[in-house]
């Protein structure tokens, strides 16, 4: 199995992103567990990689909202529960797809669920961080890819996230947003616009599966 992946990202990087959809949804959650390319966004407490093709639209602290030409992601940093260590079982579902993640000491889960509007719920917690976007069926892959790029890449500063939790900057209270749970079909964000289109066609990065 291990030489069939292996073969399979190989072919990936030689010839890009029509790959990717070669690969099942559990060859691509493996994934995690491949090199972590060089951060390229830094932030008060964190930094992560971003892929190529995508870029940030808008951030606040511990949120950041991604696009890219297959869609919308939304990114939560969880600081407080990284700072207390807290650690929640996720239970597989009967969903379109549910799996969960743990790798050496991080630990996570995937869970895509279908929308009425015959859309796709991917959500993605690890590494005390969650993505979530919403996508047509085709872009599943390299949506899954794209957010498990960025959370695996996520280096959080421990110093700088214990000054800000001694402060009043970190008082989410009961209004902080749960990476733990997962998002409920009346969700506000799945309310959001999702119609996001990148005004000029971008590359995706042949660097996802390095």
């Amino acid at each position: 199995m291990k030489k069939v992946l292996a073969i399979l990202m190989f072919l990936f990087i030689l010839t890009g992103c029509t790959k990717v959809n070669d690969l099942s949804y559990d060859d691509i959650v493996k994934t995690i567990g491949n090199k972590t390319l060089r951060e390229n966004v830094y932030r008060t407490g964190y930094k992560y990689y971003l892929p190529r093709g995508m870029k940030v639209e808008n951030a606040t602290l511990f949120n950041e909202v991604i696009t890219s030409n297959n869609g919308v992601y939304y990114l939560y940093i969880d600081a407080v529960s990284y700072y207390n260590k807290v650690q929640k079982e996720y239970k597989v579902k009967n969903v379109y797809y549910s799996k969960n993640i743990n790798y050496q000491d991080k630990f996570g889960y995937v869970e895509i669920n279908l929308l009425k509007n015959d859309k796709y719920l991917i959500e993605i917690m690890y590494n005390y961080a969650k993505i979530e976007v919403i996508v047509e069926k085709g872009d599943i892959n390299i949506s899954l890819l794209n957010a498990i790029n960025i959370l695996k890449s996520i280096n959080l500063n421990d110093a700088i996230i214990t000054n800000l939790l001694g402060s009043d900057v970190l008082n989410f209270a009961e209004e902080e947003f749960n990476i733990f749970n997962t998002t409920s079909s009346d969700s506000e964000y799945i309310k959001k616009d999702d119609t996001y289109q990148e005004e000029e066609q971008e590359l995706p990065d042949t660097d996802l599966i390095n």
